[in-house]
């Protein structure tokens, strides 16, 4: 083995502090996304973990309930393009709507995000639907999943595949695995989470939304947590909304992120394409209960003024997107 020489260590020593400063100060600069590596120290390669994702996403989309409305799957596809140009990540992305009413969204490792209709029919703005997309987006970017994989010493890809064992029963890959995958491993640690909520709120941020959006996502979240137990996914109960996560939020917006004279916060396209999967889901609800019912039901005509039908494509904000001044938190 050869050694270096002792001058040499020591300049690589006293430049390893400043590299890691250097580092630090992009993260916390929205304006260096793009241009700064958040990904940190992982064992796998990057074909490796597109690799794994493209494996475990193949389980998803055989074991799941894939929305098949084009309009929905293509919009939501759209606005998680547009969030992934504005992030850190270095892999193409793959969006895909479940059909499940539990809020909620997640990313498995290379790109490939998933989204419950739930989500969508809980978030009232399209940057609140933005704000949870550009969470799991910070998970890929920060290559979270491999990463706990090494650091879990995880031996082999071939292993993962054992996780969906137990079924898929809706939930992410963590929920449906934790018989037989320790939860160390399945779910996100409390620093990752923190950097997900970090790097996330930047993204949002670069891609036009209101980055307040986020606290405005995360106290529905909490709210449902209280009054509708079952709204929302079990696997967040790994990392809870809770109060010191929204301060810690509201914190971030007021160092990080410079004001903007305005910001995106809902667009009429949103409201046209949540109108239409209420729609849709009321119309299958109908359905389900005439089929169960022994007794005529009565069934509106189109444009009677069925609350759940779809807004058309201009309604709610005229010419384009909704944007709002918004003053600086104190």
């Amino acid at each position: 083995m050869r050694l270096l020489p002792a001058g040499m260590l020591l300049l690589i020593s006293s430049l390893t502090p400043a590299l890691a400063d250097d580092n630090k100060a992009k993260k916390d600069d929205p304006d260096q996304i793009g241009n700064r590596d958040v990904s940190g120290f992982n064992c796998y390669s990057m074909q490796k973990e597109i690799a794994m994702g493209k494996q475990l996403a193949g389980e998803v989309q055989r074991q799941a309930k894939l929305m098949d409305d084009p309009i929905v799957s293509e919009y939501v596809n759209r606005i998680g393009q547009n969030l992934a140009r504005n992030s850190d990540a270095k892999m193409p992305f793959t969006f895909q709507v479940i059909e499940d009413p539990t809020l909620n969204a997640f990313a498995l490792p290379g790109g490939f995000v998933f989204v419950n209709t739930g989500l969508l029919t809980a978030a009232e703005t399209e940057a609140e639907m933005a704000s949870a997309m550009a969470h799991e987006i910070a998970h890929v970017a920060a290559r979270h999943m491999t990463r706990q994989a090494c650091r879990a010493q995880v031996a082999s890809i071939a292993t993962l595949p054992l996780i969906f064992m137990g079924g898929w029963g809706g939930y992410a890959i963590r929920e449906a695995a934790s018989t037989v995958i320790p939860m160390t491993f399945l779910s996100f640690s409390r620093g990752y989470e923190a950097e997900a909520d970090y790097l996330g709120l930047q993204y949002l941020y670069a891609a036009g939304y209101d980055p307040t959006a986020a606290i405005d996502m995360f106290e529905k979240m909490m709210s449902l947590e209280k009054t509708k137990p079952g709204a929302i996914a079990k696997v967040f109960s790994t990392h809870p909304m809770n109060e010191d996560r929204l301060r810690k939020t509201q914190q971030e917006i007021q160092k990080i992120l410079p004001q903007k004279a305005e910001y995106v916060v809902n667009t009429s396209e949103y409201a046209a394409v949540r109108g239409r999967l209420l729609a849709i889901e009321n119309q299958r609800k109908q359905r389900s209960v005439e089929k169960d019912s022994k007794v005529p039901v009565l069934r509106r005509s189109p444009g009677s003024g069925d609350p759940g039908a779809a807004e058309p494509s201009g309604a709610g904000s005229p010419g384009g997107p909704t944007v709002k001044r918004r003053d600086w938190i104190e």
